[in-house]
């Protein structure tokens, strides 16, 4: 993606959010922008606090499947991470102490075969990961490796977010699948 498509995509998720926040309102679709970004893709938001130089989660909301025009999924999830549950909604005045982060990611692919096979074809760094078993499911983006660099740590937790035991990861049943991201953010 071209360096002045990125940054128009950080502008206008900071100008959906910096709207929404300060006055509830949703923008509009802009009429004039990129037409790669009427591509159907997923896409992801984050929303940093820096905490004493430091960055902190502050919300990250997206849409994993490519079910929409990438400019509508950038304003969705944009203001939904405003309002991530885990979180308090964000206030006006954080809004000059965030970073904002957008991931444009590949189509989901399920992985084949046991659950070592493909558990073994998940590459860490490399792949986010989604899991799925009945009802239940999570995600992580391909950033969270930094964070849980252990496959085994990785998979665990991401049991956990999903609601599930913390080694389910490991049982038949379960279903992974991997993409790629994107990743966008500010300076």
């Amino acid at each position: 993606m071209e360096e002045k498509t990125k940054q128009y995509i950080l502008k206008l998720a900071r100008r959906a959010i910096e709207t929404y926040v300060r006055t509830g309102r949703i923008i509009s679709k802009p009429k004039d922008y990129p037409k790669e970004l009427d591509e159907k893709r997923g896409v992801f938001v984050t929303i940093n606090k820096i905490f004493y130089g430091r960055p902190e989660l502050r919300g990250c909301i997206g849409l994993p499947y490519p079910t929409k025009p990438l400019i509508d999924g950038i304003i969705e999830a944009a203001i939904s991470a405003t309002r991530d549950p885990r979180f308090p909604p964000l206030s006006e005045d954080e809004l000059d102490k965030i970073k904002i982060e957008v991931s444009i990611l590949t189509e989901p692919k399920k992985l084949e075969g046991s659950v070592k096979e493909a558990v073994d074809k998940i590459i860490p760094f490399k792949h986010g990961v989604i899991i799925k078993k009945g009802f239940r499911s999570a995600l992580f983006l391909p950033q969270v490796w930094d964070e849980l660099p252990k496959k085994e740590v990785f998979l665990s937790q991401l049991c956990l977010k999903a609601g599930l035991p913390a080694d389910e990861w490991k049982r038949e049943g379960i279903e992974f699948h991997v993409f790629e991201a994107e990743i966008i953010e500010e300076k």
